[in-house]
């Protein structure tokens, strides 16, 4: 199978192609041919080498949107044919930027009907994020009140769209030319980051979720309410990690950090979310496989709406 490969870390050139081995289901497992891979910030980090990494991930890539291929032992949720998508277990299973990719059965849900296989590629990590933070962590329900920071990327439009269906009043960040778009989704409050502090505009949150990290999630905590709670996604260095637990911990808040597993339920729950046309994913740009270096140096660049997806022809 054709695959997207890197011998060694760095910028997105170091991305090429390769041909490996085309993987076969064990037990508990299933291989899907891949129709499109979503890319997520994590993609380009792992790239670069995080700190910690002795070496690259061979195939890079967590979202898989396809069909079924090939069913292991024991499987009984799905069949050659089907049409799948979901994510491929984090950090430790990637693998999606090839023809093929191998994955636990239950990383999986059925596709909705409505959605074709670059929008579904576009969800499973990033929904999943903003799934397990809001539902599973914050249990975000009618009436509370959730800052979303950086509202119009990946996950934050889908974080607008799930906090909004669990009947949370939404206040978002983002720049002022993303307003229309993040209203159309559901945002009841946004803030332009760059002409207004969202720390002296807010008060009395109740959960903030926060995708930057740094001074942007010291100053959040000022607005949270007492008994709030931050789920923050991004690690800042260890000592400022230590001085906002500090100040939660002073303020009354919690403050926790989330890293995104794979979820049978939670995809199940986001495949109904999409079926339903109550969570819409936004593809910023889609590129070939073979041009996954395009796809990161777009990534990169700050300025996507959404999300950005390899079509594998």
């Amino acid at each position: 199978m054709r695959a997207i490969s890197q011998d060694v870390f760095g910028s997105p050139d170091v991305l090429h192609a390769v041909t490996l081995p085309q993987p076969v289901a064990g037990v508990g497992e299933i291989v899907v041919r891949v129709q499109a891979a979503g890319v997520n910030p994590t993609d380009w980090k792992h790239r670069a080498g995080l700190p910690g990494m002795s070496e690259p991930v061979p195939v890079l890539g967590w979202d898989v949107a396809g069909v079924v291929e090939q069913v292991g032992g024991g499987v009984t949720l799905y069949e050659p044919g089907d049409e799948v998508f979901g994510m491929l277990p984090y950090p430790r299973g990637a693998g999606a930027y090839a023809e093929y990719a191998k994955a636990p059965t239950r990383s999986f849900a059925r596709k909705p009907a409505n959605l074709d296989h670059v929008q579904a590629a576009a969800l499973p990590l990033a929904a999943l994020t903003a799934y397990q933070s809001l539902v599973d962590t914050a249990d975000v329900g009618p009436g509370q009140r959730v800052l979303i920071h950086a509202a119009a990327g990946g996950v934050g439009h889908l974080a607008v769209q799930i906090a909004k269906a669990r009947g949370a009043y939404v206040i978002g960040t983002a720049s002022a030319a993303k307003h229309e778009f993040l209203r159309e989704l559901g945002a009841d409050e946004l803030i332009d980051y760059r002409t207004t502090d969202f720390a002296e505009a807010l008060d009395d949150v109740d959960v903030v979720l926060d995708t930057l990290a740094g001074e942007v999630r010291t100053r959040s905590l000022d607005v949270l309410r007492e008994g709030g709670r931050m789920i923050s996604l991004v690690s800042g260095d260890p000592v400022a990690d230590a001085a906002d637990a500090r100040k939660a911990a002073e303020r009354g808040v919690r403050l926790q950090g989330l890293l995104v597993e794979a979820d049978h339920a939670g995809m199940r729950a986001i495949a109904e979310l999409a079926g339903q046309g109550r969570l819409r994913v936004h593809v910023d740009a889609s590129f070939p496989l073979a041009d996954a270096a395009g796809a990161h140096a777009h990534g990169e660049t700050g300025r996507t709406t959404g999300k950005i997806v390899l079509v594998v022809e």
